[in-house]
Order: structure tokens, then sequence, then C-alpha cells
């Protein structure tokens, strides 16, 4: 074979693994549908904003051990095949394998003895059994004999790829007498510890993994809504809650959401024993949007946002990145539009960005951050908006990125209390 390693999908997920791999000394071919991807990775650019990756590229790029194409059967030219695809959900609570189910019909004709598929994505419980018995129906395999089968879930965090690669433990569940031990060969070579477990272990460590983030950080979403209820300062409550106690932990609140967060839960309730439970932890998180613009039309005078200029300072799902995926800043945007209100945004790492801070801020009746960015962790970007926004105009911060302790107030009156330390962000 000419590859060792062959990785379909080289998004965010697929393409810094690939580069690991070809930067270990793993001759490594990449594969995408879209040919913006497949072209920028051939001239040397990274397509997305990820720490550490262009460097990675630099080093492997011309090389006979990394070589990108669009040509989906060229994968079989190497043993193992990752497969990091798209894994949605229809808006039944039905897992979509669709895009899984296509290029393992692509590669049909070209599999044979010894090759080794490997599912990377997030996947619904079942699913690895399901790719495993596909391809004994349709070619005649014996997974765990003839070829390998087996799920090796990605649980590393956007902008954390090359920082955690190495060292998070690497779960590997293979389907069959073998391939488990197969499917772990290339990524012993990045060098983290491999954990060896069943399938349906590895997909349920997944998506249970996602599952408990998007419970916690509701938990504080929920309190925040609580506290506006009762005018309470849901920063001094949670405070109450973890000071010096050993059965704290409470996170602190924030706009939750991302291509895995909002959508992993439907893995699991999809043919849930206790439907509806993890449906009311995404009502929580969904409806943020929605208790931050009534929160500024009951501060704004005539409780009205109609004809008001309200400025969407982020647009990325977590801070510090450029991924827009899921974002639920969209949402809040659709929202304030739907009140009549004139939406302006900006975020410094965004593409889909056209506006800078100041263009964004000018004359604003009501910011909102929405994403928590290291750089509005700043209280000269505080004092700036402060400068900018219209008089009185409402600041919404839920992540308490400016330190002030309070999701709602006003601008100018934060600006003049002066620089405290951030008590950080919550849902991240």
């Amino acid at each position: 074979m000419d590859h060792d390693v062959a990785v379909v999908g080289i998004g965010r997920v697929g393409l810094p693994l690939a580069l690991a791999f070809a930067d270990s000394g793993l001759r490594t071919i990449g594969v995408d549908a879209k040919p913006e991807i497949v072209q920028a990775v051939q001239d040397g650019r990274m397509p997305f904003e990820e720490p550490g990756a262009e460097d990675v590229l630099a080093r492997v790029h011309g090389t006979d051990r990394f070589e990108v194409t669009s040509d989906v059967a060229r994968a079989a030219s190497a043993r193992h095949i990752v497969l990091t695809l798209g894994t949605p959900s229809f808006s039944h609570i039905e897992i979509d394998v669709s895009q899984i189910r296509s290029v393992l019909d692509d590669l049909l004709p070209h599999l044979r003895e010894g090759h080794c598929v490997v599912l990377r994505s997030t996947i619904a419980p079942g699913t690895t059994e399901f790719v495993a018995g596909y391809l004994e129906m349709q070619r005649g395999f014996q997974v765990g004999h003839d070829i390998f089968v087996a799920h090796v879930p990605e649980r590393i965090a956007s902008a954390k790829f090359f920082s955690e690669i190495g060292t998070l433990p690497c779960i590997v569940g293979g389907v069959g007498e073998r391939s488990g031990e197969v499917a772990a060969e290339p990524f012993r070579a990045l060098g983290a510890p491999v954990v060896q477990t069943t399938p349906i272990e590895a997909e349920l460590a997944k998506i249970w993994t996602n599952i408990l983030r998007y419970t916690m950080f509701a938990l504080p979403n929920r309190l925040m809504m609580e506290c506006e209820q009762y005018g309470a300062n849901v920063f001094e409550v949670i405070d109450l809650i973890n000071r010096d106690y050993p059965r704290g932990g409470m996170k602190l609140p924030g706009m939750t959401a991302g291509t895995c967060l909002r959508k992993d839960f439907t893995f699991s309730e999809e043919r849930s024993p206790a439907p509806g439970m993890l449906l009311a932890v995404s009502r929580v998180n969904e409806s943020v949007p929605l208790f931050l613009v009534d929160g500024l039309k009951r501060r704004l005078a005539g409780e009205t946002l109609r004809g008001r200029k309200i400025a969407v300072l982020g647009l990325a799902f977590k801070g510090d990145t450029d991924d827009e995926r899921d974002s639920l800043s969209f949402k809040l945007i659709r929202l304030l539009e739907r009140e009549l209100g004139l939406v302006a945004s900006h975020d410094p790492l965004s593409p889909s960005s056209t506006l800078t801070l100041d263009e964004a801020v000018a004359g604003a009746e009501a910011v909102v951050l929405a994403t928590n960015h290291s750089a509005w962790q700043d209280h000269a970007v505080l004092e700036r908006i402060a400068e900018l926004a219209a008089p009185n105009a409402v600041l919404a911060d839920p992540w308490n990125c400016f330190g002030q302790e309070t999701v709602f107030g006003v601008a100018a009156e934060l600006a003049r209390r002066g620089a405290h330390a951030p008590a950080g962000a919550g849902a991240a």
C-alpha cells in the first residue's frame, strides 16, 4: 500500500489529525469533497484557525509523508482509513449516517483484506457494529479477521488539538478479535496512551463526555434565569455555592453551543429509556439567547428593540476560536431582528465578521457579549464600548468577561466602576 493512513474528511477534526500522523512519520493522505479545502492545503494554507497547525503543515507540506486529494477511492491506498465525517441528527431526533454510508459505498469496490476502517466522528451507539455488518453484507468480509473496524472517538477540545493529541487517553473500541489492536497502530505513533474497550463503550464514552459538559453548563444558565426572576445576582449566588465548600463546583453561565455539545445529546435521546431529560437540558441552553433579548427589552426605555441598534460581539461558539459551527450567536441575531432591532456584529477572529469593534458599537443602545473571547477581558474594551455606544446603553455580559459580576448593566456605569479581574468564562 502506498500510504500508512488515510483521513477522509479534512475539516476541523480530520485535518489536524492528518497533519499529526504525517508529522509523526506516517505516510498520510487526506481526502475531502470540498475543493476549496483541498486547494488550500495543497497550497500550504490552513483553511481555518487551529493553534500550531500552520507550523506542522509547513513541516510536512511537499514531503512524501503528506498529500491531499478529492478522490475518495484513493483512501484505499492506505491500510488504515480514518473517517472524520459529519454525523448530524435530523430534526426528529434521528441520527443521520448518510455521509458515512456514502463514503463506505464509494470505498466498497476498493477494500481488500488487511484494511482497517476507523470511525473517528461522534456516532450514535451501535453505529460501529452497523458499519462492520454493512461491510460484511456487501463484501463478505469477516470483520476482525479479514478486515478491521473500530471506533476511536475524537475527544479533543476546539483549538487545543496539538496540546492534547499526545496526552489524552486514546479510546479504541474494535469489532471482533483483532480490530482494536490493528486500529490502535497509527494512533500509538501520536504518543497518547491507548485504552482498549468495546465499540459500544467507546461510543457511549464519547457522547456522554459531551452530554456531561452540556448538562453542567445548563445548570448555571438555568440559575441565571431564576436569579433574573427573583432579582438576585447570579454571580453572587454562584460564589456562595462554591466558596470554601467541598461539594460546590457550579460553573458560570454563558451561551452553550457548538457542533458537538448542541447535537450529541440526541445520539442518546434517540433511543433513551428516560426520554425528555436531555431535551430539557437542551431547552435551557437553547433559551439563553431569548433570555438575553427579553432582558434587554425590560431594561430599555419603552421595552422595545424596534429601530434600535444592537451590537453583538462574538460570532464563534467558543472563545478564542474562529469556529462558528452551531454558534448561538446567530440565533441571538435572528431573535433580535425579529424584534425589529438593527443588529451590528463583530468578532475579531471570525472570517464572516465585516465590521470593526468601533463600527459595531458606535451608537448602539445595547451591546451583547455573545462569545467569551479573551480579547474582551480587558477593561479598556469596556471603556471603549461606553465611549462609543449611546448614552445609557445596556450591556449584557453573561460570561462576566469584564469582571463586573452582573449579567445586565449600563455600560457607562460599569466602566466607571474600574477594572476588576474577570471571574472567568462559563460554558467554554
